[in-house]
């Protein structure tokens, strides 16, 4: 099985990619999702991320914007709580992988927002980064989200630069332009990548 790093940086159009991926039918390993799972009740870094920021949760329930607003601004903070959750999400995204490979599947992708910034790289064999320019970053997060200016940089300036991200990438997906620009490089990826295991690598 091919095992392909889809990342990028915060609002660079990575779902976007992601979801033009699975649409031509390339399973998708989804570690945002992943993320969600296991900081749920009975997950397996439920406990342990409570009890480290427990002013972030009522009773059963995590109040998303109340620990991103914790994080965000506190490189300790954000760096324990990846400690926390990651050892969880990897080994879910191992057992998804299996479970693909178990059923015939010859390429899969894992979305990894933090492919770079985590412990996860070993996990895949090529990475895919979806890039933009900073300026561009920061006016679609704003626009997104809500946010203000220096609230969406704080969130940007947490992930390694998007520029050094493209030189760390292995093939790159430009989403400077208009998003009709997106699916022929896709396209041409998944061509590559499927040629790519025909040929045994």
């Amino acid at each position: 099985m091919l095992k392909i790093g889809l990342t990028g940086g915060i609002a660079t159009g990575k779902s976007t990619v992601s979801r033009l991926f699975r649409q031509r039918g390339i399973p998708i390993i989804d570690a945002d999702q992943i993320a969600r799972k296991v900081i749920e009740p009975n997950g397996k870094a439920f406990a342990a991320v409570r009890e480290a920021f427990p002013a972030c949760f009522d009773g059963d329930r995590l109040n998303r914007p109340a620990l991103g607003r914790e994080i965000f601004h506190d490189d300790a903070k954000r760096q324990l709580l990846n400690q926390l959750m990651h050892p969880a999400i990897r080994e879910e995204m191992v057992e998804e992988m299996k479970g693909y490979a178990e059923s015939g599947e010859t390429v899969v992708i894992f979305d990894i927002p933090l492919l770079f910034e985590g412990t996860m790289r070993d996990l895949v064999d090529y990475t895919v980064v979806v890039y933009c320019r900073e300026e561009i970053q920061l006016m679609r997060l704003m626009e997104r989200n809500g946010l203000t200016k220096e609230e969406a940089l704080a969130r940007i300036h947490a992930q390694i630069p998007i520029e050094e991200k493209k030189h760390q990438a292995d093939y790159l997906i430009n989403n400077n332009g208009a998003l009709g620009e997106l699916p022929p490089q896709v396209d041409r990826l998944v061509n590559q990548f499927r040629d790519t295991k025909k040929e045994g690598v």
